[in-house]
């Protein structure tokens, strides 16, 4: 009996493929071309799992292209490359990789919260290039990390772990905003306390963004949102490109109306605005929160162990649309 055929729409870990070789006929893109729309399309024709990341949109377009898709799977926490709504409506699953990279992101955006506001970038752009001859009082003078006040837009699972790093380790005041409280166990756990947006904006010191995207965060830091901020205050940003305003932002950095930013995610992505990579304060990298080798395993895994519970055993782990399992034809 021939296997079903799925296709890894980007490079992965070759144990990884191996897994899934044992129960998929394997397409696999180990040269890690950027497949466009059409090219995606053409790869996954007659397939009835897609492997994916937050590169590869799967909409109504490649639906229709692709009748025989039952799973597509992200290697990634956040979906908004997914339609759901035309992938629950042909009857496709969507799952994505929640949890396993909750603690790795939080390390990494308090290292990038932390390199942001002692400037330690900029400082070692200066050193390599020669540029250091003496010492000053104020040569790359940044802000304090201890004692300030930390806050967080988005409260989830890696927002929660930034702020028990701020309130635990550093001593750091926590507020936070988000869509709904969080109960009072779990505040207390995280040190920190809720306020309004408009509060949490004025009072950050250090303010670090973990909303998901979606069409009403879009923009969730603009031109007003900037404007309320402290000139003293750093922003940092790991949750997705378009949660800012990145136009908005870098105009605020070249007025020096803000101290600093640190950037993980872009609109546009890989493309920067030109007015970031021109400023001075600011230190970018390129989508990496979550590249600890363990955790970028563990998320290509939780993708695998998806494709291979739906289209073997009918039960996918971590399901964003399960009504689409009614909607659709079963698996097999």
């Amino acid at each position: 009996m021939n296997k079903p055929g799925i296709v890894i729409a980007r490079a992965v870990f070759p144990q990884v493929i191996e897994r899934l070789a044992q129960h998929f006929e394997v397409l696999s893109n180990q040269d890690d071309n950027l497949w466009s729309p059409a090219e995606l399309a053409a790869k996954s024709q007659g397939r009835v799992g897609l492997f994916c990341t937050a590169s590869e949109r799967v909409d109504a377009a490649l639906l229709q292209a692709c009748p025989t898709l039952r799973i597509c799977a992200n290697m990634a926490v956040g979906y908004n490359n997914f339609d759901l709504d035309a992938m629950t409506a042909c009857g496709v699953l969507a799952t994505n990789a929640p949890g396993v990279l909750t603690e790795t992101t939080a390390d990494f955006g308090f290292a990038l919260l932390m390199a942001t506001a002692r400037r330690v970038c900029e400082s070692e752009h200066f050193l390599r290039a020669g540029h250091w001859t003496s010492w000053r009082y104020d040569l790359f003078a940044g802000t304090d990390i201890h004692g300030s006040t930390l806050g967080i837009l988005g409260m989830g699972r890696i927002g929660q772990g930034i702020a028990r790093r701020g309130a635990h380790g550093f001593g750091m005041r926590v507020i936070y905003h988000n869509r709904s409280r969080l109960d009072q166990a779990t505040e207390a756990a995280c040190g920190a306390s809720y306020v309004d947006k408009n509060e949490l904006l004025a009072m950050a010191d250090h303010l670090v963004l973990v909303l998901p995207y979606s069409a009403q965060s879009h923009h969730s830091i603009g031109t007003a949102e900037l404007a309320r901020m402290k000139p003293t205050a750093t922003l940092i940003n790991i949750a997705r490109g378009g949660i800012v305003d990145d136009a908005a932002l870098a105009l605020a950095l070249q007025q020096g109306r803000l101290a600093g930013a640190g950037l993980d995610v872009f609109e546009g992505e890989p493309a920067v605005h030109p007015g970031l990579l021109g400023a001075s304060r600011v230190v970018l990298t390129p989508h990496i929160a979550s590249a600890s080798v363990p955790t970028r395993l563990a998320m290509a895994d939780l993708a695998a162990d998806n494709l291979i519970g739906f289209l073997v055993r009918g039960e996918a782990l971590t399901a964003l649309n399960p009504r689409a399992v009614a909607t659709g034809s079963a698996p097999g």
